[in-house]
C-alpha cells in the first residue's frame, strides 16, 4: 500500500469521524448494522465516477451555499461527479421539477433534493427512482403520506429535528420575559414540512411563559424583503410587540432592517440557520440567538448516503444531526 493511499484513507476516516461525532440519530429509526461508509469502501469504489446531483432552493440563501460546499468537500474525498442545481428562490418549485426531469434525462446516478415544496416534489423523484437513480432527501422533509400514496420508497432523511431546534431559539429569548408581553412568529413556506416543524416548535416555547400572549403567526416564505413588509404590517396591528421568533435568519434580516428603520428598540429576536451574515448581530445584541443545523455535514452525509446505497447497502430511514443553540456567548 502506497504512502499517498495510507495518507487518504486516514484522511478519510478522520474527516468521518468528525462528522460522525457531530450526529445524533434518532436510535428507533436506525438499522444498527448500518454505518457511515468506510476507508475501504472509499478506496474499492469502481474507477468510474458516480455522477450524483445535489438540487437545492436557491444560492441566495447562504445556507444553502454551505450546503454546497460540503457536498464539494464530499465529491473531493470520495471520488464523485457533483453536480450542483438549485432554483432561483425557495418558492421555486417549478424550476426544481424541472431540473429533475433533465437529471432523470443526463442519467445521473443519485440524486439529493432539498426540495422547495414537501409533496409536489414528490411525482417527478418518483418518475426519477423508477429510472434507477438513487433519491436521498435533505434539509425539508418530503410528505410521508405523500411518498406511500405513489410508492416513492426507501428515501433517507438526512436533516435536523426543527421543532426542537425552533423551540430552543425561542426559548432562549422566552425565558427572559417575567411580565406581560405579545409575541410573533414569521414562518417558511407554510407547506414545507421544516417550516410547519420551526413554527411549532416556537409557538411551543411561547406557550411555557404564561406571560408571554403569541398574537399572531404570518408567513413570509423565508425571504428578507418579504419578511420586511410582514414586520411592518404586523407592527401596526401589535405595536407593543416585544418577542419575535423568525423560521430563518433571511427573515430576521428583513426583520430586524424594520427595526432599525424605525427605531424600534427593547425588541427580542431569535431565528435559525446560523449564517455567518448575522454573527455580528449576534455579538451586538441585535439578535439573540439563532440555530445552527450544520449544513455542509447534511450534503456530505447525503452524499457518503448515496454512494453506500450504490454499493448495495440498506439505508436508515431518517439521520438527525444535532441542533446547535448560538447566542452572543459562542458565535464565532
Amino acid at each position: 500500500m502506497t504512502k499517498r493511499l495510507l495518507l487518504s484513507i486516514y484522511l478519510i476516516l478522520a474527516i468521518l469521524g468528525a462528522a460522525c461525532g457531530k450526529a445524533s440519530q434518532d436510535t428507533s429509526l436506525l438499522a444498527p448494522q448500518n454505518t457511515p461508509i468506510s476507508a475501504q469502501t472509499a478506496a474499492t469504489a469502481p474507477a468510474e465516477k458516480y455522477t450524483i446531483a445535489l438540487v437545492m432552493k436557491t444560492l441566495t440563501n447562504p445556507f444553502f451555499v454551505e450546503m454546497e460546499k460540503g457536498a464539494r468537500q464530499a465529491e473531493k474525498e470520495l471520488g464523485i461527479n457533483l453536480i450542483v442545481k438549485t432554483g432561483a428562490q425557495e418558492t421555486s418549485v417549478d424550476q426544481q421539477i424541472t431540473i429533475i426531469e433533465e437529471l432523470i434525462q443526463d442519467k445521473v446516478k443519485a440524486i439529493l433534493i432539498a426540495p422547495a415544496d414537501s409533496v409536489q416534489l414528490i411525482p417527478v423523484l418518483k418518475k426519477a427512482q423508477d429510472a434507477g437513480i438513487i433519491i436521498i432527501n435533505l434539509d425539508n422533509q418530503l410528505d410521508q403520506q405523500a411518498l406511500e400514496k405513489v410508492g416513492l420508497v426507501n428515501v433517507p432523511y438526512i436533516s435536523v429535528d426543527n421543532e426542537k431546534g425552533a423551540y430552543l431559539s425561542a426559548k432562549y429569548i422566552s425565558d427572559k420575559v417575567t411580565s406581560p408581553a405579545k409575541a410573533i412568529i414569521l414562518e417558511g413556506i407554510p407547506t414545507a414540512k421544516n417550516a410547519q416543524d420551526r413554527k411549532t416548535g416556537a409557538a411551543k416555547a411561547f406557550s411555557e411563559n404564561k406571560n408571554i400572549q403569541l398574537a399572531a403567526s404570518a408567513t413570509a416564505h423565508w425571504k428578507v424583503d418579504e419578511a420586511y413588509q410582514v414586520t411592518s404590517q404586523l407592527f401596526k396591528q401589535y405595536p407593543d410587540i416585544k418577542l419575535i421568533f423568525a423560521a430563518n435568519d433571511m427573515m430576521a434580516m428583513g426583520t430586524l432592517q424594520y427595526l432599525k428603520e424605525n427605531g424600534i428598540k427593547d425588541v427580542q429576536v431569535a431565528a435559525y440557520d446560523a449564517l455567518k451574515e448575522v454573527m455580528p448581530m449576534l455579538k451586538d445584541g441585535t439578535l439573540q440567538a439563532t440555530i445552527d443545523q450544520q449544513a455542509a455535514i447534511q450534503a456530505y452525509t447525503g452524499v457518503q448516503f448515496a454512494i453506500r446505497a450504490l454499493h448495495g447497502e440498506k439505508l436508515q430511514p431518517v439521520t438527525l444531526l444535532d441542533v446547535l443553540l448560538v447566542t452572543r456567548e459562542n458565535a464565532p
